[in-house]
């Protein structure tokens, strides 16, 4: 068995990925891909490699054997830990939008945020904290802490607000409230609201 081959099994095992789970990564449509290459029958061409060391949170480099990496130039620091999840869909920062639940595509992001997806945000009442275009990560999680910024589902809609609870009242508070007024929920309201997580991060520009 190649170097190869065996860091890809090796590596797919630590991160509790099935082969097929591998195949719909790299958008191949059966697993059989990945088990030749497991098995060193398939040679892997150079430009999947970078392709799959993405697939695997990992690099290139590690999947080849080359464990030794030079260290950053003085004054800089190393990357942190990064992981992929998926980006689904979008959230509103205004008015809610429909938020489409199909995976768009995979991005890194550092691992110390322990977010479970990230949707790409339009409008501007989070502004200037999050504004239209930024894409923010969100552990998926039932209840957030008072005044933090939830993804909350609404119905079929979705929309990204400072959660308040002041007892049987829900407010959705914006940072930009001149777009954006209170939204208040109360009495058989509260019925369709429902938090799918707490934002944990956010990338800007990418």
């Amino acid at each position: 068995m190649s170097e190869l081959a065996r860091r890809v099994r090796e590596r797919r095992a630590a991160l509790g990925l099935s082969q097929e789970e591998l195949a719909d990564r790299m958008g191949y449509r059966s697993k059989s891909s990945i088990t030749k290459l497991e098995k060193g029958v398939n040679d892997l061409p150079q430009s999947k490699l970078e392709e799959l060391a993405a697939a695997l949170d990992t690099t290139p480099a590690w999947l080849l054997g080359i464990e030794t990496a030079a260290a950053p130039p003085p004054g800089f620091e190393p990357l942190p830990e990064m992981v992929r999840v998926p980006l689904v869909g979008s959230i509103a920062c205004g008015t809610p939008i429909t938020a489409e639940q199909n995976i768009e595509s995979y991005i890194g992001v550092p691992a110390a945020w322990h977010a479970d997806f990230a949707l790409t945000c339009h409008g501007s009442s989070m502004a200037p904290t999050i504004c239209d275009g930024d894409i923010v990560c969100i552990r998926r999680q039932p209840e957030v802490e008072q005044g933090e910024i939830a993804a909350v589902r609404i119905g079929d809609e979705a929309t990204l607000k400072h959660f308040h609870r002041q007892g049987s009242t829900v407010m959705l508070l914006a940072d930009n409230a001149a777009v954006c007024p209170p939204m208040i929920y109360a009495g058989s309201q509260l019925e369709e609201i429902q938090i799918e997580g707490r934002a944990v991060g956010f990338c800007r520009g990418l």
